[in-house]
């Protein structure tokens, strides 16, 4: 089953990747450069900076560095430095780059096959592929991330929602977004 799981997976992610190509090279983007514009696009303001991209791609950052160029030049992202600590440089995802992700992700194939199943198999299928993704994590000793509101830091106080950890406060936007502090 195991064997099986992997192919299907694999397979299908595969697929995801060579559709994903396809409507990148429409801006002349190569796959890395798309990735990064998508993780810029799911991430909270804890996890846009190159650093976090880096990781979150777990390339160099020579790489990520020069992708984000690319990124920077077609109008995708723009760099803005942060309002309380000068030395930290956020990536923001522009009306442009947010029209090419609405138009391209999830892809329109994966979207029309996904929406041949019940909404209860799509549920039940999410949970389990969740549920995977928690476990491969955890055994790979990777658990950074993940979506803010699933994480141990995500409190709520009787100002709203905080970070545990950074005490700053969150708005209901940050909480759905990736962050690279996330901790199960």
């Amino acid at each position: 089953m195991n064997d099986e799981l992997f192919n299907l997976i694999e397979r299908l992610a595969n697929l995801l990747r060579q559709e994903t190509r396809a409507e990148g090279l429409s801006l002349g983007l190569q796959p890395v450069q798309q990735e990064a514009l998508y993780y810029l696009s799911t991430c909270n303001r804890y996890s846009d900076t190159t650093l976090a991209v880096t990781e979150f791609l777990g390339l160099t950052k020579g790489t990520v560095s020069q992708s984000l160029k690319v990124l920077e030049s077609k109008k995708l992202i723009v760099r803005e430095k942060d309002k309380s600590d000068k030395r930290i440089t956020h990536l923001k995802v522009t009306e442009v780059g947010n029209i090419f992700l609405a138009e391209t992700c999830p892809p329109k194939k994966f979207t029309e096959a996904v929406t041949q199943l019940s909404g209860k198999d799509q549920s039940n299928t999410a949970t389990l592929l969740s549920e995977i993704l928690r476990n491969y994590q955890r055994t790979a000793g990777r658990n950074a991330f993940g979506v803010c509101r699933n994480c141990k830091f995500n409190q709520k106080s009787s100002e709203g929602i905080v970070c545990g950890l950074t005490q700053e406060p969150l708005s209901t936007e940050d909480t759905m977004l990736i962050c690279r502090e996330y901790c199960t």
